[in-house]
C-alpha cells in the first residue's frame, strides 16, 4: 500500500500528539526516537507535524559571507511543501540559524515548521507569522557571518536523533518525536486508534471506574 500524500501525512499526525506516537514507537522497540529536551516551542500551544527536510552544518567564522548567504538562500527555496525544516548547527551557542524573513520564505512554501538544535532570532517578528519553531536558544546573533551551511535534504543529527528525509517529525510542548520513513504509516494508523482507545479510558475514568480496571479493560493507561 502507498502512503498517503505528505499533505494528508502532516495533517493526520498534526492531530495526534507526539506522547501517543512515542508510546507506539515504544511498543515497536524503538524507544530512543524523541529530541532533547531543551529544543523547545518558542511559545506553549505551538503544534508541527510533517516530512523531515534535514540541514546540516558547522561554525565557520571565516566562511564567506555571500557564497554562505546564497547557499543558504537555495536551501531555503529548494524546501518542500507539508515539510519540518531540521537544523543539525553542531554549534555552541553563537548564532541564530533562522530568522523572521527565512520564516516568511518557509511558510510561502507551505513548510509546516522547523526544528533546530541552535538558534533563533526575530523571535516577536516569527510568533506574528504564526508558523511553529522549536529551538535550543535565542541571539540576535546572525548565523551568515559566523556558521557556515553544508548540506540539506538529506540526513541530520537533531537533539541526539538521526533524520532522514522523509521522516516524520512531529512536535507540541512535550518535545518532538520522530518517525522513521519506513513505518510512518502503520505508526500513524496505530497511534490514531490509541488514541481513540485512551479517549475511552478518559471517559470511564471521569465516570469513576477505577484506574486499574481501566488499564485492565482497555489495555492503556
Amino acid at each position: 500500500m502507498n502512503d498517503p500524500s505528505a499533505e494528508e501525512l502532516s495533517v493526520r499526525y498534526e492531530s495526534l500528539y507526539p506522547g501517543a506516537v512515542v508510546d507506539v514507537l515504544d511498543d515497536r522497540g524503538l524507544v530512543d526516537q524523541t529530541l532533547r529536551p531543551e529544543i523547545t516551542p518558542l511559545r506553549d500551544g505551538m503544534t508541527t507535524a510533517g516530512v523531515a527536510y534535514p540541514v546540516v552544518g558547522r561554525p565557520n567564522r571565516s566562511v564567506d559571507p555571500e557564497e554562505n548567504m546564497r547557499k543558504i538562500l537555495r536551501m531555503l527555496g529548494e524546501a518542500p511543501e507539508h515539510a519540518v525544516v531540521t537544523y543539525q548547527t553542531n554549534d555552541t551557542g553563537d548564532a541564530a540559524h533562522l530568522g523572521e524573513l527565512s520564516v516568511v520564505a518557509l511558510k510561502s512554501r507551505a513548510v509546516r515548521g522547523a526544528v533546530l538544535d541552535g538558534g533563533v532570532r526575530d523571535v516577536s517578528y516569527i510568533l506574528s507569522e504564526d508558523f511553529p519553531v522549536f529551538s535550543r536558544y535565542r541571539t540576535p546573533a546572525d548565523a551568515v557571518p559566523r556558521w557556515e551551511i553544508l548540506e540539506w535534504g538529506e540526513q541530520a543529527v537533531v537533539g541526539g536523533i538521526e533524520i532522514n528525509a522523509g521522516d516524520i517529525v512531529v512536535g507540541d510542548e512535550d518535545g518532538v518525536a520522530v518517525v522513521p520513513k519506513e513505518i510512518r504509516l502503520a505508526v500513524l494508523e496505530e497511534a490514531e486508534e490509541l488514541a481513540e482507545t485512551e479517549d475511552e479510558v478518559r471517559e470511564a475514568v471521569r465516570s469513576g471506574t477505577a484506574p486499574l480496571d481501566a488499564y485492565d479493560e482497555y489495555g492503556v493507561f
